[in-house]
Parts: structure tokens; C-alpha cells; sequence
């Protein structure tokens, strides 16, 4: 079962690995960050960019607020963020936008069902909100996964990803 505590957690999770990766990204040589390293979409900075349009498109569903541009489609959100300086920006206000919704939730803010239109389905959808909920949470928690292999292979070190190790602060 969903509930606002539930995603007022995973939203602080979101925001610690990526605070542990805003720190890592930029001082990150070009080729280490740009590199085809075999991942569904190939290098770290396109992975992290196609999560920050994911995150993006959700949040403009679940709050109302800014969705990526219309006619930007899943694979021109490779190079959302042309530079991981600007990237590490984006990432910071995209995490705060979905902390604070997750702090606003109610129970009853979790019950009933979403519309919208996918691109990538190229219909009209409709699902119950738990499950996009935890779509949003899911695909962050799998595409970082994919980055966290990729900076290990590149010679990082990334922060630890497990949820009972989170820092209370965090």
C-alpha cells in the first residue's frame, strides 16, 4: 500500500543518491561521463538525463508543475542537460520539487485514478495513482542502479544504495 509516509521516504532516498552523485558528476572527465558503456541508453550522462526528463514528465502529472517540452520524445531526452554542470542544477530543483510534493500528500491525495497521454504508448492511459507513484520511485531506483554499475566500471565509488543505511538528515 501507498502512503504519504512511504513516498515522503522514497523521496528522500531519491534525493541522498542523488545528492552523492551531484557531487560525483562534474568532477568527472567528459570521456569517463560520455562513454557508450553498454547500458540501455549507453553512457552515465545520458542515463542521468533521461531519469532527470522521467522524473520531470511525473512530477508535471502528479503536481501540475512543468513538464519537459511536448515534442522532446524518450530518446531526445538523452541531452536534456547539455553539461553536467547544468545537469547537477536540474537534478537539485527536480529532487526539491519532489520532496516537497511528497511532504504535501494525504492519504487521500493516493486514491483513484490517473490520466494522461504517453507518448511512448502513443495512447490515452489511465492507471490507478499507487502504481504511477511507484513507477516514479522504481524507475529512479532502477536507472540509478545502471548508473551506480557504470561509475564503478568507470573507477568510482559511489554512495551506498541500500534504503536502511540512509542518514536520518538525508
Amino acid at each position: 500500500m501507498i502512503t504519504p509516509e512511504y513516498c515522503q521516504t522514497m523521496a528522500r532516498y531519491n534525493a541522498w543518491q542523488n545528492d552523492g552523485l551531484r557531487k560525483m558528476i562534474p568532477e568527472m572527465s567528459h570521456d569517463d561521463l560520455y562513454v557508450d558503456r553498454g547500458a540501455f541508453f549507453g553512457s552515465i550522462m545520458r542515463t542521468l538525463n533521461h531519469l532527470l526528463w522521467g522524473d520531470m514528465l511525473w512530477m508535471s502529472r502528479f503536481d501540475g508543475g512543468e513538464a519537459p517540452d511536448p515534442a522532446m520524445s524518450i530518446e531526445d531526452s538523452f541531452e536534456m542537460a547539455p553539461t553536467p554542470a547544468v545537469w547537477a542544477a536540474d537534478r537539485f530543483r527536480m529532487d526539491a520539487r519532489i520532496t516537497l510534493w511528497a511532504q504535501s500528500l494525504h492519504a487521500v491525495d493516493l486514491v483513484g485514478d490517473m490520466e494522461w497521454y504517453s507518448g511512448a504508448m502513443k495512447k490515452q492511459m489511465s492507471k490507478p495513482k499507487a502504481i504511477c507513484i511507484m513507477q516514479l520511485f522504481n524507475h529512479q531506483t532502477h536507472h540509478r542502479g545502471q548508473v551506480h554499475a557504470m561509475l564503478t566500471a568507470a573507477g568510482q565509488k559511489p554512495n551506498d544504495t541500500d534504503i536502511p543505511f540512509m542518514p536520518e538528515d538525508a
